[in-house]
């Protein structure tokens, strides 16, 4: 018995398998160790650099953190940034380069809105939440290690 029911689920199905983009595991996982190594060599050379200028360890990971952060607005305010986490992944959006683009990225993107309600609401669309539930748990951490050192445990 003849079904055409049948036969367009099969040719769609045929159709999805076509145009599903296919990943490979392991080739995101190189690309994304690369792209993150690539950006704590960096990162590691402008310690160094900071430190031979005489700044302390401390100093020198605070000026690190800057320029990272300030180079990741610029890549991205220039459109280089979004490529590199195209093709990088997690290993673009997981360290402080990532978190300024996610910043940085509605902020270019919603100027056009004006100041108050393009860049001012906008602003913290995609890193808004990061910030809410890391101050959160940070929060919460704190009373757990104030009641835990009040009851003489740490």
């Amino acid at each position: 018995m003849y079904n055409p029911g049948e036969e367009q689920k099969k040719e769609y199905q045929d159709y999805v398998k076509q145009v599903t983009p296919t990943h490979s595991l392991w080739k995101n996982m190189a690309k994304a160790f690369l792209t993150g190594g690539i950006i704590c060599v960096i990162g590691q050379g402008i310690m160094n650099y900071a430190q031979t200028l005489g700044l302390d360890r401390e100093a020198a990971g605070a000026w690190t953190s800057i320029v990272l952060v300030l180079l990741s607005v610029l890549l991205t305010g220039f459109n280089i940034y979004p490529g590199i986490a195209k093709f990088g992944g997690a290993g673009a959006l997981v360290p402080i380069t990532g978190f300024a683009n996610s910043v940085a990225a509605p902020a270019i993107e919603f100027q056009k809105e004006g100041q108050v309600f393009g860049i001012g609401c906008k602003i913290f669309t995609i890193a808004g939440p990061v910030i809410l539930y890391g101050v959160f748990t940070s929060w919460v951490l704190g009373v757990i290690y104030w009641v835990m050192k009040g009851m003489g445990v740490v």
